[in-house]
């Protein structure tokens, strides 16, 4: 009886945490680049109650008994599923199609990966333009070195090709480029990589070494669309759903404990 009551307060905690997902995931549907998270469940151990060959009398029992001890979250999963692009106002917008990511140097000097391509040129202290994010972090070229140009450009005069090519115009109003590249990396497992807030993402050894799409022929090359941003990805009605279900789930829950605590009081009041 008193293994009913753990198991089925498993589960509440283990639905309380999807429904923290589900809210994390609604909240984040007009988050640009944002990757809708999925939580996975697996039982915990079970006990055996009963060996295969023990009865009342000896004989011999194909079949013996285990009963679980509940549940528990296994992983929450990011789904890298293409979000649609959405039309942007800013010229130096970016949106990938394909696997890639833009990679970003962080203030502490590392480089972290992003779908977020809201960037923007900004001012630097040799008085040209860098490529940085809305945040100041610096956007990295094929080199893995941050984008800056001279101070002879305008930035709204800037453009960036489908391979990620930076180009300016001439004196007679043809796009030329001017030596700089907007990297592109890729994952062999996007899902191990490690969550860092502001939509930006860290390798881990799950995750395995960024890829240079650049460098590496192995990979399927992604374009970049420019005055476009990639939308979350969240649906909102299947979310929605699975509300739904997460809140029917911790109910049912709630009832096996408070089916159990009348099995005991009755136990309790036989006893007595």
């Amino acid at each position: 009886m008193v293994r009913s009551l753990w198991s089925a307060a498993s589960g509440m905690i283990a639905q309380q945490q999807n429904v923290d997902t589900i809210a994390n995931n609604l909240a984040n549907v007009n988050t640009t680049g944002y990757k809708m998270e999925v939580n996975e469940f697996k039982s915990l151990l079970y006990q055996t109650v009963q060996n295969k060959t023990t009865t009342a009398n000896g004989v011999r029992k194909p079949i013996g008994a285990q009963v679980g001890l509940g549940v528990r979250t296994a992983s929450i999963t990011s789904e890298f599923a293409q979000g649609a692009f959405l039309d942007s106002e800013n010229p130096s917008s970016c949106a990938i199609s394909g696997k890639g990511f833009f990679g970003i140097q962080g203030e502490d000097g590392d480089t972290y990966y992003t779908r977020n391509g809201d960037f923007v040129w900004a001012l630097n202290t040799t008085g040209g333009l860098s490529l940085t994010t809305t945040d100041g972090l610096r956007v990295l070229n094929t080199n893995g070195q941050p984008i800056n140009l001279g101070g002879n450009y305008i930035a709204d005069r800037i453009q960036i090709g489908d391979d990620g090519m930076i180009m300016y115009p001439d004196a007679d109003g043809n796009a030329q480029p001017v030596g700089m590249t907007i990297g592109l990396w890729q994952f062999q497992n996007a899902k191990g990589l490690d969550k860092v807030g502001d939509s930006l993402y860290h390798t881990t050894a799950s995750s395995g070494d960024a890829m240079n799409e650049a460098t590496n022929n192995n990979v399927e090359k992604s374009s970049i669309r420019q005055g476009y941003l990639e939308g979350s990805n969240v649906q909102i009605a299947e979310e929605m759903v699975n509300l739904i279900i997460a809140q029917r789930a911790y109910e049912s829950n709630s009832k096996a404990i408070t089916t159990s605590d009348e099995m005991l009081q009755i136990a309790n009041q036989l006893k007595s």
